[in-house]
């Protein structure tokens, strides 16, 4: 049995991990704990053979004001508990990253060392993937995890705004775009098999197959029974749009990993499938 210690308690993702871990009570004994005050720092780590960190910030409106608390607790934290952990003995480290490294909107990403971030977000991550990944040794594995977006039944983000429109809106435009996402559920099996592997290094997982912005507006409408008339008229107005404002970009933009990147467990870690979770999350 693995002991796993989840920081980030009470986290959209942190939660889902846990409860899908607790799944198999004879493979995996797991808690959770706060970082908020550093509740963190009163746990025993030297009784856990994996730590799991989701805690950090996200979807929130990024103000200039807020570049040191990005810092502060996107990578200073994460190296505190990086540390930590390895000090006490704990086997292997696994840190819910971004694919924001590579860059707000960040086109096909076709070389995970290609790194480009545009914002405190995205930098703040990938400064702390550096640095615990020098920490790597025989010992102790450290796994920086960087998904794209992630979805699901409760999320936060612009997902649960494109459940509410593909519910009302009657046209929506059909425009062709390559969009990596990752279900809530196949992030949390791809996690257990990272524990499972006792992996180490970077990966950049996401469901099998792209999507779009179209696209997941018309499975969502598809399930909930709304008619919508999808049309190419509008993209020519989508495509100036898309230069010049900044919601219309995150929509409409290129957004993807090159699918051959994600393959790792030979794909077992997408155990819901793109029509299958919309269902889900309706």
């Amino acid at each position: 049995m693995k002991r796993v210690l989840i920081t980030g308690a009470g986290s959209y993702v942190g939660s889902h991990i846990e409860n899908w871990l607790n799944r198999f009570p004879s493979l995996y004994y797991v808690e959770s704990v706060s970082t908020i005050n550093n509740l963190w720092k009163e746990v025993d780590f030297s009784s856990f053979d994996v730590v799991v960190d989701v805690a950090g910030i996200a979807h929130i409106k990024i103000t200039t004001k807020m570049k040191d608390l990005f810092y502060s607790v996107n990578r200073d934290m994460t190296v505190d508990i990086c540390k930590t952990a390895k000090a006490a003995g704990v086997k292997q480290f696994i840190f819910l990253s971004s694919m924001n490294v590579y860059g707000d909107d960040c086109g096909i990403i076709t070389d995970v060392n290609k790194v480009n971030p545009s914002s405190f977000y995205g930098d703040s991550k990938l400064q702390a993937d550096n640095i615990i990944q020098e920490m790597n040794d025989l010992t102790f594995s450290v796994v920086s995890v960087r998904p794209p977006a992630i979805y699901g039944k409760g999320c936060k983000g612009n997902y649960p705004l494109l459940i509410k429109y593909a519910k009302k809106v009657p046209v929506f435009p059909d425009y062709k775009q390559h969009k990596s996402l990752i279900y809530i559920d196949n992030l949390c099996e791809f996690i257990k098999l990272l524990i499972d592997n006792h992996s180490k290094g970077i990966f950049c997982p996401q469901n099998a197959e792209y999507t779009s912005t179209s696209e997941i507006v018309r499975t969502i409408a598809k399930f909930s029974n709304h008619k919508i008339w999808f049309t190419r008229l509008f993209n020519p107005f989508v495509w100036l749009a898309v230069k010049s404002f900044r919601f219309v970009q995150r929509a409409f933009d290129e957004d993807a990993y090159e699918l051959s990147l994600s393959n790792y467990f030979d794909g077992k870690y997408n155990v819901v499938s793109f029509d299958e979770s919309i269902k889900r999350t309706l």
